[in-house]
């Protein structure tokens, strides 16, 4: 009688692990599923947001970058560091200045087509805006609890 109840806790024991093994193996499929789905509406959501984004230009508007007062910047004017770092690199030794010049006209001239870039927001209804913005934020949330899961 004795080895029977060992081997019925043995088997107890053993049955207790295979269940919590199927219910942990079942967890890391939910949430691998949980942060897909999630990454799939946060994708609709940024998508859907960004068609009703209208993005417009001012640049070369009138042929000036910036007006300040009567001061007027030619948009032209903003490529005279690049060119500047372009002649530094062929001349001189030290090439190091030559990047370091090429390198911050190039970031002027980012700076300068951003800065011309404005963004207007479509005529949309109520429902698309909350489908929009729900949409980003439960995806975003269920794929932040999942990333940061203890």
């Amino acid at each position: 009688m004795a080895k029977k109840a060992k081997y019925d806790k043995e088997l107890e024991e053993a049955y207790r692990e295979l269940h919590d093994y199927n219910q942990k193996k079942n967890q890391n499929k939910n949430d691998l599923l949980q942060f897909f789905c999630g990454l799939l509406m946060l994708a609709a959501g940024v998508f859907m947001i960004f068609q009703n984004l209208s993005i417009t230009s001012s640049w070369g508007g009138g042929g000036y970058l910036f007006n300040f007062g009567g001061f007027h910047l030619p948009n032209g004017t903003i490529f005279i560091p690049l060119f500047i770092g372009i002649v530094m690199l062929f001349l001189m030794d030290r090439k190091i200045f030559g990047w370091i010049v090429l390198a911050v006209g190039l970031v002027i001239i980012l700076a300068a087509v951003l800065m011309s870039v404005q963004m207007r927001w479509r005529t949309t209804n109520a429902y698309m805006f909350v489908l929009m913005f729900g949409l980003t934020a439960a995806g975003g949330g269920l794929v932040i609890r999942q990333l940061f899961k203890k």
